[in-house]
């Protein structure tokens, strides 16, 4: 499958035209049992792909074309519709595409909720209007493979790219005051020579975004993983765009910018996650190495996220099960959730912390039966299947869990 994959990237990145790169919602698919199911795409995109779309004065103006979804060897011909009634007095000003061909379709399978997803369109590729050619990735290495070609993609923030392009709309910052974007003179100047690692980035970020009164953690991870994309994206172009400007002499010499820059960007979407809720967990007073460990090893090497309340209780047999927590921490749960069922054997239910937007109530079961409890920032929790809720556990009601009588009296 990744070989056929390939070679759809490589056929549609020569191409003129624009992708779009996100991971489906709840929303987007069939698992909220909403009546008008389809994957919302931003305004400015189909605008740009369907000017036609583009009539404030219509109320919800609406286009019809051809979508060949590759990966499921499926062809439908949906609508790209503008709700614009917030323009007359309403509450809704989106555009998404609709009628994707009922509960069969790939797109409204539930169970695609957090697959992530390419919308190629060509424009101007057929009488109609432009084409869109799409893949929905199957797998963890379908996503890697996509992942290599644009960069992490983050759950609710999707990614437009122009096809054949090195750099995606957007790479200059919007000009916004109050945000974590630093200017030239605000950067050290060592992180102008050499590319301030993970860690570094995120103890900027703190600084830039403190501890609040006002904000618990959840509020708390979720301001500060926009501020520390922010921070991460102006260092970027600090460093990388004055020689991207300058040229490159040879092939070999661009594919090595290129690689680099989107090696570093995954990179940082890995550790990203865990570092901040350790910030997290150090603002909630816990002692690391005596509350709390951060990466140990347990049997065979495998190395969890998060151990508590520490990697020696965890060593020691007479200590109680009951009292051992383990808590993985992975950006979207998709498939992924499976590679955290063996990280701890001596710790039955496994607490894992997602962004990802929802699941469907197949997936949220399969995960209950196989011990995992998903603990999901609070914002977030809406996404998910009313039926599921109680189940899921806020960041800040699982930090509470962790406050034994024990350990409280240490706190």
């Amino acid at each position: 499958m990744s070989s056929r994959l390939a070679e759809w990237l490589e056929g549609h990145s020569t191409v003129a035209g624009v992708w779009y790169v996100k991971r489906l919602s709840r929303n987007d698919t069939a698992a909220n049992k909403s009546h008008q199911a389809g994957p919302y795409l931003p305004r400015k995109l189909l605008f740009r792909v369907f000017p036609s779309l583009n009539k404030p004065d219509e109320g919800n103006p609406c286009v019809r074309f051809v979508a060949h979804v590759s990966s499921h060897a499926e062809q439908h011909e949906p609508k790209a519709i503008w709700y614009n009634n917030r323009l007359r007095g309403g509450t809704r000003n989106e555009t998404r595409l609709t009628r994707f061909g009922g509960r069969g379709s790939a797109f409204l399978d539930p169970c695609n909720t957090g697959a992530l997803t390419v919308f190629a369109f060509r424009e101007g590729a057929i009488a109609g209007g432009p084409a869109c050619n799409v893949w929905i990735c199957r797998d963890p290495e379908e996503e890697i493979l996509v992942e290599d070609c644009v960069g992490p993609v983050e759950p609710g923030a999707g990614l437009i790219v122009l096809s054949g392009s090195f750099l995606p709309p957007g790479w200059q910052r919007s000009k916004r005051a109050g945000d974590c974007w630093l200017t030239a003179d605000q950067i050290p100047p060592e992180w102008l020579t050499t590319f301030p690692d993970c860690a570094t980035i995120i103890r900027k970020t703190v600084e830039l975004r403190p501890r609040s009164r006002h904000e618990g953690p959840d509020e708390r991870l979720l301001t500060r993983r926009n501020c520390e994309y922010e921070l991460f994206r102006s260092v970027e172009e600090a460093v990388e765009l004055p020689l991207i400007r300058g040229g490159f002499k040879t092939i070999e010499e661009f594919v090595g910018v290129a690689q680099r820059i989107l090696q570093r960007r995954k990179s940082r979407s890995g550790r990203s996650l865990e570092l901040h809720i350790r910030e997290i967990l150090l603002e909630e007073d816990f002692r690391e190495n005596r509350h709390f460990a951060h990466g140990p090893i347990t049997e065979k090497g495998k190395r969890p996220d998060f151990l508590f309340p520490s990697e020696k209780a965890y060593r020691k047999p007479d200590f109680p099960a009951d009292q051992l927590r383990m808590l993985a921490v992975k950006t979207t749960c998709k498939d992924r959730w499976r590679q955290i069922l063996n990280e701890a054997d001596r710790v039955p239910e496994k607490h894992l912390l997602t962004l990802q937007e929802g699941v469907s109530m197949n997936q949220f079961r399969e995960m209950r039966d196989a011990g995992v409890r998903l603990v999901v920032p609070k914002k977030r929790l809406a996404k998910y299947p009313a039926e599921a809720r109680p189940e899921i556990q806020t960041l800040a009601q699982f930090i509470e869990t962790l406050r034994t009588p024990a350990t409280a009296s240490d706190l």
